[in-house]
């Protein structure tokens, strides 16, 4: 088991799409918790997301309460990456089976799901930055649990491939 990614009602296919090849290539699964603010056909999710797109592994739920609904029948953590949190997200011990999850570009989450999160972290910023793209932020966080739960592939993506001459 590996974490999962969760996206609370994207509001940019790029960044999503972004996401979803993040998750193809670290093994982690994608949730999208809609209604996203694009179409998930979109062209500049498909763009972004490049021919990775088939190989991410995307759950989407149709309401907030029927993602909770998934997360607890699985007993998972709910981790909130927000800038209202107090513990740097490097702090945090990750758990296999945690839900990472991120709010809009343009509101992040409301309060409801704030006070239904276990656990909330946020990415520390230098005084004055108000918050970093979603796709980096999501980068950040999945590079991170990865590591500390091991979880990164055995090899590089570059091995076995031939060198330009």
């Amino acid at each position: 088991m590996a974490p999962t990614i969760a996206l609370y009602q994207p509001d940019i296919a790029g960044n999503t799409g972004t996401i979803l090849r993040l998750g193809a290539c670290l093994g982690l699964d994608i949730a999208v918790i809609e209604p996203a603010g694009f179409d998930l056909s979109d062209r500049a999710l498909k763009r972004a997301g490049m021919d990775y797109i088939e190989m991410a592994r995307l759950t989407r739920h149709l309401t907030f309460e029927r993602f909770e609904a998934w997360r607890q029948a699985g007993n998972r953590r709910l981790v909130l990456f927000t800038t209202a949190g107090a513990l740097p997200y490097t702090q945090a011990e990750f758990r296999a089976s945690d839900v990472l999850l991120f709010g809009r570009e343009s509101a992040g989450v409301p309060a409801g799901v704030h006070e239904r999160a276990d656990l909330r972290v946020t990415i520390p910023m230098v005084p004055g930055a108000r918050s970093l793209n979603l796709a980096v932020s999501v980068g950040m966080a999945a590079g991170e649990a990865v590591r500390q739960l091991r979880l990164l592939p055995a090899r590089p993506a570059s091995e076995g491939l031939s060198s330009p001459s």
